[in-house]
Order: structure tokens, then sequence, then C-alpha cells
């Protein structure tokens, strides 16, 4: 036959396998018979904080164990192959959860291909629902917005004309609408489908501002420290979006840090080389080499709820609406990052982890 291609004719621009397998978003291991790593990814190495080199000869269950007794049991059976969601595996010392999946070899028996994505930083592919789901409340909260503000001037006319013993109540009034109002605003912007433009950005002058923001407002006593490298470059973000995002980060773990005794804040910096923390944008790969973690030796938030953190209306406090970490996802997605977080049971940490893209030399 003529005039078709050859699967087999040599293609010098076509990527070959290795190239293929470096690209991948996820965590890619080969196990051998003995259930020993032979070959991992780059996104492997981010994943386990540790490089391929250190990593080949080890057994895959001395890395990431301890596991749920069903996966270790899984994972034993050398011809088993499995799909497990949400599994909690300890990784560069801290716990993540992720989906693993296991894929014996045909051909070659016991040989095994495993791979890990990490829960916090894949996609949810609902935010088209999420901005329709709080499109409408947006459009009802408008409405609210104007007898809120007749309401409030009422309360401000009748506290000039009520006796002292009663000007409480009225400023009570104006307090509560001054709540409401401030929770509207809050839905509004969740539910916005406008994003701020970015720029290129010191991510150090952002932190800075707004750790002072959160001093000004009263740390409680709990130590908040810097850990940054100095040689992070400029990150390609919204100034005051990103200055925002890190004030509500600070400020829950102020709150979660002062719930026990010596309470404290690390931030830090770093930067991380790979695909491992990339995104999907727009149909192409965004990488996000820079990362921001605020970490808190608080209690951590309850097992029950550490999926749904980042949904509107979940909240983990009290008097929470459970706006706050969902406006946090909004802002970070809206400047091409991720957020995650995850819980490190062993050293008693909270770690919410940011990732966003570096600005490029020249870009404005």
């Amino acid at each position: 036959m003529s005039g078709g291609s050859n699967i087999s004719d040599f293609d010098p621009s076509r990527p070959d396998s290795q190239a293929q397998i470096a690209g991948l978003l996820f965590a890619l291991i080969l196990i051998d018979q003995n259930g020993h790593i032979a070959e991992a990814n780059h996104a492997a190495e981010n994943l386990l904080g540790c490089s391929a080199k250190r990593l080949i000869s080890k057994p895959l269950l001395e890395v990431i164990g301890p596991v749920d007794p069903r996966v270790e049991a899984r994972l034993s059976d050398c011809d088993a192959a499995l799909v497990a969601r949400d599994v909690g595996i300890h990784a560069a010392t801290s716990e993540t959860r992720v989906n693993l999946t296991v894929s014996p070899l045909g051909g070659f028996p016991g040989w095994r291909v495993v791979t890990l994505s990490q829960i916090g930083h894949e996609e949810s592919g609902n935010e088209e629902e999420l901005a329709s789901s709080l499109g409408a409340p947006s459009i009802l909260a408008h409405e609210i917005k104007n007898p809120l503000a007749a309401i409030r001037g009422a309360g401000q006319l009748a506290a000039r004309k009520l006796p002292l013993k009663d000007k409480k109540l009225a400023r009570m009034i104006t307090d509560e609408v001054d709540r409401i109002a401030r929770l509207i605003d809050r839905m509004q912007q969740l539910g916005s489908r406008s994003t701020e433009v970015a720029a290129p950005c010191n991510p150090h002058e952002a932190i800075r501002s707004a750790v002072a923001t959160v001093r000004a407002a009263g740390a409680g006593g709990v130590t908040i420290i810097e850990e940054f490298d100095p040689s992070l470059p400029p990150v390609l973000a919204n100034r005051d979006a990103l200055e925002q995002v890190l004030i509500n980060l600070v400020s829950n773990a102020r709150d979660a840090a002062d719930a026990g005794a010596r309470g404290e804040i690390t931030v830090q910096t770093r930067f991380v080389s790979g695909l491992a923390f990339s995104a999907i944008r727009l149909g192409r790969a965004v990488r996000l080499p820079i990362e921001i973690t605020v970490s808190d030796n608080g209690p951590g938030i309850d097992p029950a709820m550490r999926e749904r953190v980042f949904e509107p209306f979940v909240s983990t406090k009290k008097s929470g609406q459970g706006l706050g970490l969902a406006l946090v996802r909004k802002l970070v997605r809206d400047m091409n990052g991720s957020i995650s977080h995850e819980r490190d049971t062993r050293a008693g940490l909270t770690h919410f982890r940011l990732h966003l893209p570096m600005a490029k030399p020249g870009q404005e």
C-alpha cells in the first residue's frame, strides 16, 4: 500500500519514551519483582523529596510507607493491579494524600508501573460549575446591599437620638450590617469571573506585607518565623491578590496555632524544579516552580473536612463563614497557580503550599 504513513518511520522531532515519561505531571515509578524501585521520573523525585539515584534499589514500601494495610497487601502481590484513591503516603517527611495506581507489565513477570498523583494539586474540573453556582447568589447579594445601606444609615441616625444606655443597641445594628456587607463582598468576589492582571513581583515583599498586616491585627502571642530563599526569582502574579491570599493563610495559621501553647507559624519559600507542581491551563502545562509554604503547629484540620477545606461555606471555625479558603483557591487559580494542604502527623504541623509561575526575564 502507498500513501500511508508507517508508525516505524523515524521522526527526529518526535519525543521518545524517556522524554514522554519525564514530561508527565504525575509521579511514575517502575518497580521490579522484589518490590524495589528500578526507575523514577522527575515528578516522582519532587513528590518523594529524593533524587532518582537515591531512590533506585530501595523498597517502594520503605519509601512511601506506612500505608493503608489493604494497599500494602496489594503492593506485596507482584501480579496484582490496583487503583486506590485518597491514600496517605509519607513523602519527604510529610504525609501526603495521593491517588495511586499499580499496573503489572505483561510479559515481564513481577514488574509493575506505579503512579502517584497528589490530590491537592489535581484540578477539580468544576470551576465552571462553581462560578455558575455562585453567579445567582452574587446577583442576589448586589440587590441586598442597597437595603443594607439604608438600614445602616437608620442605625446611625438612631444612635444620635437614642439615650446613652440604648446607643449600644444601635451600634450593634450598624456592626451587624457591616459584617453582612463584608460577607456579601466576599461572595461577590468569589463568584466573579474577572481576573486581575499578573505581573512580575517579589514574593518576599508580598509575604512581609501580609505578615505585617496580621501582626498589626494582633498575632495573639504566636511567633511568626520567615525562612526565605534569597535567590528566589520574581513570581508572575497579581501583587494585591497574592498579598490577600497570604493574609488569609497566615491569619488562619495564627488562629490554629493560637489554640495551643507556644504557637508558631513558619513562612518558607523555595524553588522547586520540574513539572511535578504543574497545572493545566488553557490546554497547556504551566510550570509552577515558586513555592510558598505557610505552616503552623496547631492541632490541624478535622480529618473529615480536610478534602473539603477549599469548598465554599465549609469552615472549621465556629464563627467562620467558609469563604476564606474558597476565595484563596480562586485567587490562586486566577494567577495560574496551585494551592494544597497537608498534615504532617509526625511533626505535628499543618502545611498550606502555594505554587506559582516564575516571571520570565523581560516580562512586564
